[in-house]
């Protein structure tokens, strides 16, 4: 129904990497291919890849919400900027309760598209149902996993964070080293059962 890119889909610049990233044009859902910024956007001039993502058809939620209705139900796909966004550009700071001003209450579920992990306490302290994230590459090898939970609350899978789940994808690709040991690349399906 929806594609959710949770950001770090890029690591350099438009002029360089627009041509590798054409591809992703293709990608068609029958309600939209939404999308958030991670640090890397932000290392990699945000302003010129939100702008390329839009062209190539994905609905970049900035601290904004997306009502859809499923089968007579709304569901809210609700997108922040990036957790450091604020470090780059004040303007942008992530906030998970901006993103759903104007949500209707009584929608049968919220998600929130947020790159980082650690979004999760704003976002079920705004009444989140379903937080989905990336940005760990589920520790990428060994022994870096162990040092991501000093940063983020979770690695990868799914967890409970209060009263929400928190899905967090490790991912297609890699930081640093091209290599992953012991954390497996993935494209996850999630299904919604109500």
């Amino acid at each position: 129904d929806i594609i959710a890119l949770t950001g770090d889909l890029v690591d350099g610049s438009v002029a360089s990497l627009s041509e590798h990233i054409q591809p992703l044009a293709g990608l068609k859902a029958r309600h939209g291919v939404y999308a958030v910024t991670g640090n890397h956007e932000y290392y990699s001039g945000a302003a010129q890849w939100v702008a390329e993502f839009r062209r190539l058809g994905f609905q970049v939620l900035m601290n904004q919400h997306r009502v859809l209705v499923l089968q007579d139900a709304a569901l809210v796909v609700a997108g922040v900027t990036d957790f450091s966004a604020r470090n780059f550009d004040a303007e942008q700071a992530s906030d998970p309760l901006v993103a759903l001003y104007g949500a209707p209450a009584n929608a049968a579920a919220r998600i929130l598209l947020a790159h980082q992990p650690r979004s999760a306490r704003a976002a079920e302290a705004a009444g989140y149902d379903l937080q989905l994230s990336g940005h760990t590459h589920g520790g990428q090898f060994w022994p870096w996993k162990y040092f991501v939970p000093l940063q983020q609350p979770f690695v990868d899978g799914l967890h409970r964070y209060g009263r929400m789940q928190v899905y967090v994808s490790r991912g297609t690709g890699y930081w640093g080293p091209p290599m992953r040991l012991g954390a497996r690349s993935e494209i996850t399906r999630i299904r919604l059962v109500g």
